[in-house]
């Protein structure tokens, strides 16, 4: 039998904190380990926020290899390092870093992150422990705890919380993206934005509302990370036409999916049958596939 694993390709992700920095040295170490594709982000390590790493994320192939000199310059806590991982492993991807024992090819590597994340939920716990002792200490003393300006009603100060609640959330989606990102491009804007909403929480990468899903599309267009045109409107189907395209849509967004698997989810997302029954069968399935696909 021929041998049919995949390409492998080492993929190098160099970052700076200022604009005056240079990535040239980082560059050189990882032409040395193999890269020949490299992707360089400037941007500050206190924030999660990484535009070229996510794209990145996006578009890494199964068998390839992330590849940084140091691990400070990929994630700004190990907390951070672990959801990119998971990121990676998602696409059954590797990461690797030159100047430390993390290679998730291997199991060395493999171990040695699981002791960071050993750490990481020490050092919440930590943290956590630590609050609460200050704000008992606080109250002992007579203060309260929280933003003396927010409590005074200082319009500087709510708007410096509202800001930081913006920089958390699009941070909060940068992280996330890779995961469903991909899905919505496949079914906008064919499918409407209630059964791209149902067909992702189907695939366990929910929770999502309608509402809040437009909303995380938008914000990624807004940062140029999206196309526009996933916000065009959906063209008017009838019923019977809906349920053609959102078989399709779910076959299109995963299409390792058996007929079989699709008659679950279909089922799982409470959608009636043409004849208006709760059970589906592959042969339903297969049906409506054969007549959906001519007309997208």
């Amino acid at each position: 039998m021929h041998s049919t694993a995949l390409p492998r390709r080492l993929i190098g992700y160099a970052r700076v904190s200022t604009g005056e920095q240079d990535t040239r040295a980082q560059e050189l170490a990882l032409e040395a380990a193999g890269c020949d594709t490299i992707v360089q982000e400037r941007g500050s390590g206190a924030s999660r926020a990484r535009p070229e790493l996510t794209r990145l994320l996006q578009t890494i192939q199964a068998g390839d290899i992330l590849i940084v000199v140091r691990l400070d310059r990929l994630a700004r806590s190990v907390s951070h390092l672990l959801e990119v991982v998971e990121a990676l492993e998602h696409k059954r991807a590797h990461f690797r870093s030159l100047h430390d024992p993390i290679d998730t090819s291997t199991p060395q590597g493999v171990f040695s992150l699981q002791v960071l994340g050993a750490v990481a939920q020490l050092e919440r716990a930590l943290i956590a422990e630590r609050t609460k002792a200050g704000m008992a200490a606080a109250r002992a003393r007579g203060r309260q705890p929280g933003n003396p300006g927010l409590r005074n009603g200082a319009i500087e100060a709510r708007r410096a919380v509202s800001r930081a609640r913006d920089r958390a959330y699009l941070n909060g989606l940068l992280v996330s993206a890779d995961r469903w990102l991909p899905t919505v491009r496949r079914l906008r804007p064919h499918q409407s934005w209630s059964d791209v909403t149902r067909i992702l929480n189907g695939r366990g990468l929910g929770p999502w509302t309608t509402e809040r899903l437009r909303r995380a599309v938008k914000r990624l267009v807004r940062e140029n990370l999206a196309d526009p045109g996933l916000l065009a409107a959906a063209p008017r189907r009838t019923s019977a036409d809906r349920l053609k395209v959102l078989v399709h849509g779910i076959a299109q967004a995963n299409p390792e999916l058996s007929l079989r698997a699709i008659a679950a989810q279909l089922e799982a997302m409470h959608e009636r049958t043409p004849r208006g029954g709760h059970r589906w069968n592959a042969s339903s399935v297969r049906h409506l596939l054969a007549r959906a696909v001519p007309r997208l």
